[in-house]
């Protein structure tokens, strides 16, 4: 995602829905000396982390904002470029959110996206899903398109989403990204933590469930681990990258 944006020192970086701001901060370098990263969120509790994050790693010239993504509070080509892993997926309307980020991009910026590939080829995601669905405790899968996080899981929705922003030279690629931990049960606590969709349905179960449920995905994930418990758990997400 980094390398597609060809960053320069001295630009300004937007990060949209930047989380604890892992990513921006890695892009950090590439935009020194006289570069700003603009570090984004719409939840100010998750900018206090990345705040206190990039103290810890003794970072500069990071600005924290609060803001959306269907309506960005800055200036028209006011940044150079911009990066989102996994956010616009979740905007209410990630095609309002895309018609935003061209309009704060300068002619010839660049744009930056991850977004989950299929259901089928992210069983991290879909494996938890099943179980609890089998035990009463969480709804249907939602119709493809719906939002969340598999909204925009298409190349074809991707690229015409950013044809329709007014992007040009478009380009989609496919990226394996395992869910790894040393044991199953820290990889169950780090998947709990991240995904709220699984959190909220599995904090419904009994203690006998919560026992069954435990079993049962461990079972299911049995053809990722290692001979010593170590879980490699596949998924796959779509990068997108364009120019305005």
């Amino acid at each position: 995602m980094i390398d597609a944006l060809e960053l320069a020192p001295g630009q300004r970086l937007l990060e949209l829905a930047a989380g604890t701001g892992e990513v921006g901060f890695l892009a950090l370098p590439r935009i020194e000396p006289g570069g700003t990263l603009i570090c984004s969120d719409g939840s100010e509790a998750m900018l206090e982390v990345a705040r206190a994050r990039s103290q810890e790693l003794g970072l500069s010239g990071i600005e924290f904002r609060v803001l959306g993504g269907e309506w960005i509070d800055l200036g028209v080509a006011s940044v150079d470029a911009v990066l989102c892993r996994w956010g616009y997926m979740l905007m209410s309307d990630p095609d309002a959110a895309l018609r935003e980020t061209r309009r704060v991009l300068r002619s010839g910026g660049r744009v930056s996206l991850a977004v989950w590939d299929a259901l089928s080829a992210n069983p991290w995601f879909t494996i938890p899903g099943d179980v609890l669905r089998e035990h009463g405790l969480a709804p249907p899968p939602p119709p493809p398109g719906s939002p969340g996080p598999f909204s925009m899981a298409d190349p074809e929705r991707v690229r015409s989403a950013l044809e329709e922003a007014g992007f040009g030279a478009i380009t989609i690629d496919a990226v394996d990204v395992a869910r790894d931990a040393p044991e199953f049960d820290s990889w169950w606590a780090t998947h709990l933590d991240l995904s709220v969709a699984t959190r909220t349905a599995f904090a419904k179960a009994d203690e006998e469930q919560t026992i069954a449920i435990e079993a049962e995905v461990a079972r299911r994930f049995a053809p990722y681990a290692a001979p010593d418990g170590a879980l490699s758990v596949p998924g796959r997400t779509l990068v997108a990258a364009a120019e305005a």
